[in-house]
């Protein structure tokens, strides 16, 4: 099972979100006991997962030699700020307030589904992300196509000895 889709969702009175259902259920199926959540380290919004996610994190920080600086940087930065967040009967969290305020996220949210993860938004600033990875996406496919006719092209003739852009 995998996080997918898009589902807004607002804060509560007493400040508690509702995890989408689909996402409660891909956690119950990876047998995790609750959210494990930390602040995302390139955008500002929320990591999210399960047990799945948390072994991607470990074997990341284990192809680093113990006590090394480099496992010790990624280790502080993922788990050194995560929590697992329990969810009510009716599947409800709440964030905590240095979490809400990594994320800009005050009354309402977004999750978004990433595959093995998910990530936690504040609306608007999703928005911006997404028009962001849609042009970034549309400049990379064009590229692509531009250079797999190049690559095509150069795989029968002579080496050019560089690339064209």
């Amino acid at each position: 099972m995998r996080f997918l889709s898009t589902y807004p969702a607002k804060l509560d009175g007493k400040g508690r979100i509702s995890v989408p259902a689909p996402f409660r259920a891909v956690l119950e199926a990876d047998l995790h006991p609750g959210l494990f959540v930390h602040p995302a380290l390139e955008v500002p919004a929320l990591d999210c997962g399960g047990n799945a996610f948390l072994r991607e994190i470990d074997a990341l920080i284990a192809r680093y030699p113990s006590h090394s600086e480099a496992r010790d940087l990624i280790a502080t930065a993922l788990l050194g700020r995560a929590e697992t967040l329990r969810t009510d009967p009716e599947g409800r969290i709440t964030l905590p307030e240095r979490f809400k305020a990594h994320a800009g996220i005050t009354g309402e949210a977004v999750f978004v589904g990433l595959g093995d993860r998910f990530r936690i938004w504040e609306p608007n600033r999703f928005s911006a992300h997404l028009a962001e990875a849609n042009a970034r996406l549309r400049q990379l496919r064009a590229e692509l196509s531009g250079s797999g006719a190049a690559g095509a092209r150069g795989a029968t003739g002579p080496a050019t000895g560089g690339g064209e852009r």
